[in-house]
């Protein structure tokens, strides 16, 4: 039977004396205690990671790029101090044309990591460049990502790019002596002047990826130069 608001607002008064009765004579083990117990503390998948701006401070100086090489004015960016919400994997098929843009890890189907630092240096024709990159991901997702990246190199061994609607090739091979595990693509055309090389490497949850086209050597030299001099960075902050 359904209570008139009035029926109900007396039968509340009613059972008011008996409830107060009750609270008063009973001891707090019929509660357990449960009125004081805190609920569990969220775990932060972030903690450990550092940060956009201090991904920045690791990126390569401008004493490891080419001499005559300058950053460019839109190519310098960072998360800042903040997180950014982890983003899941398209399950698209990869788009190889992103392997020609500066920011060539989205080719793995990751948009990129919480955290982020970024710059971009060119010559003064801005016909060569040397981009860097560092990413920083939760639990193991930087592991998934280097995967990614060599299933990527097979599937865009060969692909057409977006300038001169050429043929490209890309040959791909791990690295040794980079970080936790390194992995090299080298894309070249019959229509391009000079290739370029492509460098990933995992550090811990970061992944620090290099494009290179300077130098007559598809920019091999040039990346793992710049890589190299990162890396070091990053060790040195998370020793730190």
């Amino acid at each position: 039977m359904r209570l008139s608001p009035r029926a109900a607002t007396l039968l509340a008064v009613a059972v008011l004396p008996l409830a107060l009765t009750a609270c008063s004579s009973g001891s707090s083990s019929a509660t357990g205690g449960g009125t004081d117990a805190k609920p569990a503390k969220a775990k932060d998948l972030n903690a450990g990671l550092a940060t956009g701006t201090q991904l920045k401070k690791a990126l390569a100086p401008a004493s490891a790029f080419p001499a005559g090489f300058a950053p460019t004015a839109d190519g310098t960016s960072d998360s800042g101090g903040t997180f950014l919400a982890p983003s899941g994997r398209s399950t698209a098929k990869p788009d190889c044309t992103r392997l020609e843009g500066t920011s060539w890890i989205q080719v793995t189907g990751f948009k990129g990591g919480v955290s982020f630092a970024q710059n971009d240096y060119a010559n003064r024709g801005k016909t060569e460049e040397v981009v860097e990159e560092i990413d920083a991901f939760q639990g193991t997702t930087a592991n998934a990502v280097m995967k990614e990246i060599r299933t990527v190199a097979g599937e865009c061994a060969t692909f057409t790019d977006t300038d001169a609607h050429a043929k490209v090739r890309l040959t791909g091979r791990a690295t040794a002596g980079l970080g936790d595990e390194a992995y090299t693509m080298t894309l070249t055309s019959g229509a391009w002047e000079n290739g370029s090389t492509l460098i990933a490497v995992r550090s811990g949850s970061s992944v620090v990826t290099v494009l290179s086209t300077a130098g007559g050597d598809n920019g091999a030299a040039s990346a793992r130069k710049v890589t190299t001099r990162t890396l070091g960075s990053l060790k040195a902050m998370k020793s730190a």
